[in-house]
C-alpha cells in the first residue's frame, strides 16, 4: 500500500505535474521544429503603438494597435496557446482533485488578464522601460486591491504550479555550453558571489534582525542572489515558505527589479564603467532574466550579451541551491533534537519540479546539441520560451490576484523583510561590482571579447 501511495504522488503531486506537463511541451516543441511537420509557436505580441510620431527606424520595429488582430495568425496562435495550456493545466488540477467545472472558467479568466497583461506591456513606450512581469503584477494588485478577487476566479490562481512548469521548460535553455563562453569570469561572478550572499544574508536575518521565520529569511536570500521569483519558488519549497511569505517576496523582488532595470544602466554609465563589465553587473544583480537583458541592453549589444551570460550560469544555481536548502533545514533547521534524519527526509523536502528543470537542461546541452547542433537548439528554445513566458505571465497574474496591501504590511513584522532585502541586496550589488572589477577590468586578466 505504501508504494502505492508513492507511485501515485507521481501523478497527484503539484511538483510532479508541473514537471510532466513542461516534459510534455518540451517533446512536442522539439518535434514540431526538428521535423518541420507541424506549427507550435504560441502567440507572441508584436510592438505596437497609438500612432505617435516615431522615426523611421522605430517605425520599422511596430505596428499599429489594430494590426495585431487583423492577421489570421494571430487567432489560430491564440487558439493553440489557451487550448495547449488549458488542457494541460485542466489535467494537472483535476489530479489534484480540483473540480473541473470550477477550474476552467476560472482559468480562462486568469487567461483572458494575461492577454490583457501581454497586450499592454508590448506597446512601443511601456515595452522600452517595463517587462509583462510588472504588468502582470499590477493588473492583478489592481484587482485585488479594488474589487477584490472574484471568488470564481481563485480555482485558477495558482502562482506555484504555473511558475514550477514554467521552470521545467526553461530548462531546457540554461546550456551548460554557456560556461564555456564566458568560462571562468562567468563563474567567478555567478558561482562565487552568489552563495556568499545567501551566507551574508542568512546571517544578517537570523542573527542581527534576529527573524524567527527562517524559511522566510531563506527563501529572500535566494530571492535575492539568484534570479528573484525562480529561485523564490525553488528555495520557498525546499524550506516549506508560508504561501504568504512566499508572496511577499516575489511582490518585493519584483518591485525592487523593476527599479533596478531603470537605474543600474544610468548609473553605470554614469561612472563610466565597460559594456563588458557594466552587463556582467546588470546580470549578477538584476533578479529577473528578462530585466537583466532589457537592461544590459541599454548599454549595447556586448553589454546585454554579459548580462544574459551571466544570468544563465547563475540560474544553473536554482536546482544545487535548493536540494542544499533542502539538506539544510531537513537535518539542522527543523530536526528536532535526538532526531536522526535520513535521506526519505531530505527527498520529501527537495522540490521535485527541480529535477525536470535539470533533465531538461541535460538533455538539451548533451543530447539535442550535439545531435541537432546549436541553430536547432535555439530554434526549439524560440518556441518554448513562449509558453515559458505564458506559464509565468499566468503565475504573475496570479500573484497579484493574492496580493493583498492591508495583508501584506501585518507580515512585514516591523520592517525587517524589507530591511533583509534592502542590506542583502545592497551587499550583492558591493560584492559583484568587486568581482566584476576583479575579473573584467583588466588589472588582474585579459578581458575576454564577446562575440
Amino acid at each position: 500500500m505504501a508504494n502505492n501511495n508513492n507511485l501515485s504522488k507521481l501523478w497527484k503531486t503539484e511538483d510532479w505535474l508541473a514537471v510532466w506537463i513542461g516534459f510534455i511541451v518540451i517533446l512536442i516543441g522539439i518535434v514540431a521544429v526538428l521535423t518541420k511537420a507541424f506549427d507550435f509557436s504560441a502567440l507572441t505580441f508584436k510592438t505596437w503603438t497609438w500612432g505617435e510620431a516615431l522615426n523611421d527606424a522605430q517605425m520599422a520595429k511596430v505596428v499599429p494597435l489594430g494590426q495585431q488582430f487583423a492577421a489570421g495568425a494571430f487567432w489560430g496562435k491564440l487558439l493553440r496557446t489557451v487550448l495547449v495550456l488549458g488542457v494541460l493545466f485542466t489535467v494537472g488540477a483535476a489530479l489534484l482533485g480540483e473540480k473541473v467545472k470550477k477550474f476552467i472558467p476560472a482559468f480562462l479568466g486568469v487567461f483572458v488578464l494575461a492577454v490583457i497583461v501581454r497586450l499592454i506591456s508590448a506597446e512601443f513606450t511601456l515595452n522600452r522601460y517595463l517587462e509583462w512581469a510588472f504588468w502582470a503584477l499590477i493588473v492583478g494588485i489592481l484587482i485585488s486591491n479594488t474589487i477584490g478577487t472574484p471568488k470564481w476566479l481563485k480555482p485558477a490562481v495558482k502562482t506555484e504550479f504555473y511558475i514550477k512548469t514554467g521552470l521545467v521548460i526553461m530548462g531546457f535553455s540554461v546550456l551548460f555550453s554557456n560556461i564555456a563562453k564566458f568560462g571562468l569570469y562567468g563563474l567567478g561572478i555567478a558561482w562565487i558571489v552568489t552563495p556568499v550572499v545567501i551566507l551574508f544574508m542568512w546571517w544578517f536575518g537570523t542573527k542581527v534582525l534576529k527573524m524567527d521565520n527562517k524559511p522566510l529569511v531563506i527563501t529572500m536570500a535566494s530571492a535575492t542572489s539568484v534570479c528573484g521569483t525562480s529561485a523564490a519558488i525553488a528555495t520557498g519549497a525546499a524550506s516549506n515558505c508560508k504561501k504568504d511569505d512566499l508572496t511577499m517576496t516575489i511582490s518585493i523582488s519584483i518591485i525592487f527589479t523593476v527599479l533596478m532595470m531603470a537605474l543600474e544602466p544610468v548609473i553605470i554609465r554614469w561612472t563610466g564603467m565597460s559594456p563588458i563589465m557594466g552587463g556582467a553587473l546588470i546580470g549578477g544583480t538584476v533578479d529577473s532574466t528578462g530585466a537583466v537583458a532589457v537592461a544590459g541592453s541599454v548599454l549595447g549589444g556586448e553589454a546585454e550579451q554579459a548580462a544574459v551570460l551571466v544570468k544563465m550560469i547563475q540560474n544553473i544555481l536554482i536546482g544545487f541551491i535548493a536540494f542544499f536548502v533542502a539538506l539544510f533545514f531537513a537535518t539542522r533547521v527543523n530536526r528536532k533534537e535526538g532526531q536522526k534524519v535520513g535521506a526519505g527526509e531530505i527527498w520529501t523536502r527537495f522540490p521535485k519540479f527541480i529535477i525536470g528543470f535539470f533533465i531538461a537542461s541535460l538533455v538539451a546541452s548533451f543530447i539535442i546539441q550535439p545531435l541537432a547542433g546549436a541553430d536547432q537548439v535555439k530554434a526549439i528554445n524560440g518556441v518554448l520560451d513562449q509558453y515559458k513566458n505564458w506559464a509565468f505571465v499566468l503565475a504573475f497574474v496570479s500573484i497579484g490576484l493574492d496580493t493583498n496591501f492591508k495583508d501584506l504590511v501585518k507580515q512585514m513584522q516591523g520592517g525587517k523583510p524589507l530591511w533583509l532585502y534592502l542590506v542583502g541586496q545592497f551587499f550583492n550589488i558591493a560584492l559583484t561590482f568587486f568581482a566584476v572589477w576583479l575579473l573584467l577590468s583588466g588589472v588582474l586578466f585579459p578581458v575576454p571579447h564577446l562575440s
